[in-house]
C-alpha cells in the first residue's frame, strides 16, 4: 500500500511566479511543510496502538508516505520562493522543540482512550487539513502552489475516508456513542491551538534570537492561516465532523454548527489581528 497518487516532479514548476507570493503566505506554507513532513512519527504511534491490526498498520504507513510527500513538496516550493530557507534545517529545529510524550514511549495505550477515539481524532485532522489546503488553493494566484494545494487536498479527503472506514470497523467492536465521539472530536479540534502548529510556525519562521512563547506564536499563526478560510470550506469541514460523530450534517444542528464555526473563525482572526496590532504599538 506504499504508493502516492502524484509525483513532486510533475508539478508545473516552470510556471512558478514568486511575484504572486506575499510574506504571510510563505510563512504559513513553511509551517505546513514541517507538520506534514513529521507524519512518520505519528504513524509509529498509531502502529503501536493498533499493533495487532496489520491491515490498519499498512494503511497508516501508506498514509505517512503521502503526508511526508506533502511536506517535501511544500518545502521545495518554499525553498524556491525563499532560497535562504531550507526544509531540513527548519525541520531539525521543529523536531528538537516539539515531541508529544505519547510519541516518545512504547506504551500501546491510546491517548484518546480507545481505537475508535483514535480514528475520530484522525478524521478531525484530515477534516482540518483538507479544508485548509482547499481554502489556500482557492485564495492564492500562484499557479504552482494552487496545483500543490489541489493535490494535497485530494489526498486529505481520501485519508479521511480511510480513517472513517476504520472508525466504522472499531465502532462495531467498541460501540462508542455519538456523544462520546463528539467529545473526542471537540477535544482534538481544541488541540489545533496547542504547541504543534504554533511551534511549527516558530521553527519555520523565527529568527535565531527569537524565543518561543506559545501565545505569541499561536496568534501569529492563527491570524494568517485562518484568514484563508471562506464559508464553503467551513461548511464542508463541519459536515465531515458531523459525519464522523454520527450526526446528520444536513439537519438544523449541522447548519447551526456551520454558522457558529464561521463566526468563530472570523472572531479569532479579528482577535489575533487586534492583539498583533497592540503588540506592535507597545513595542
Amino acid at each position: 500500500m506504499t504508493y502516492v497518487h502524484w509525483k513532486i516532479e510533475d508539478m508545473p514548476w516552470d510556471k512558478l511566479n514568486p511575484a504572486l507570493v506575499d510574506a504571510d503566505l510563505l510563512k504559513v506554507i513553511k509551517a505546513a511543510a514541517l507538520v506534514e513532513y513529521a507524519a512518520e512519527t505519528y504513524a509509529d504511534y498509531l502502529c503501536k496502538v493498533f499493533a495487532d491490526d496489520a491491515a490498519f498498520c499498512a494503511i497508516a504507513r501508506a498514509w505517512a508516505v503521502e503526508e511526508v510527500q506533502h511536506g517535501k513538496v511544500l518545502g521545495l516550493w518554499a525553498e524556491k520562493i525563499d532560497p535562504s530557507w531550507t526544509l531540513e534545517t527548519a525541520m531539525a529545529k521543529f523536531r528538537a522543540g516539539y515531541m508529544p510524550e505519547h510519541f516518545k514511549n512504547d506504551d500501546t495505550h491510546s491517548v484518546r482512550g480507545s481505537r475508535t477515539g483514535e480514528m475520530i481524532a484522525r478524521c478531525m485532522v484530515e477534516t482540518g487539513t483538507s479544508s485548509y489546503y482547499s481554502a489556500i488553493g482557492a485564495s492564492v494566484d500562484e499557479p504552482v502552489l494552487k496545483e500543490i494545494c489541489a493535490k494535497i487536498a485530494g489526498d486529505e479527503f481520501r485519508h479521511y475516508k480511510l480513517f472513517y472506514d476504520t472508525l466504522n470497523i472499531y465502532l462495531a467492536k467498541e460501540n462508542m456513542g455519538k456523544m462520546g465521539r463528539l467529545k473526542v472530536a471537540l477535544s482534538r479540534i481544541a488541540e489545533s491551538e496547542d504547541d504543534e502548529l504554533s511551534y511549527a510556525f516558530f521553527a519555520a519562521n523565527a529568527n535565531d534570537n527569537d524565543v518561543y512563547d506559545r501565545a505569541t506564536w499561536n496568534r501569529e499563526y492563527m491570524r494568517r492561516a485562518y484568514g484563508y478560510y471562506k464559508k464553503p470550506q467551513v461548511e464542508r469541514a463541519v459536515s465531515m465532523v458531523f459525519k464522523a460523530c454520527g450526526f446528520d450534517p444536513k439537519g438544523l444542528a449541522g447548519k447551526g454548527a456551520s454558522k457558529a464555526a464561521w463566526w468563530l473563525i472570523r472572531r479569532n482572526v479579528a482577535k489575533a489581528n487586534k492583539a498583533a496590532n497592540e503588540s506592535r504599538q507597545a513595542a
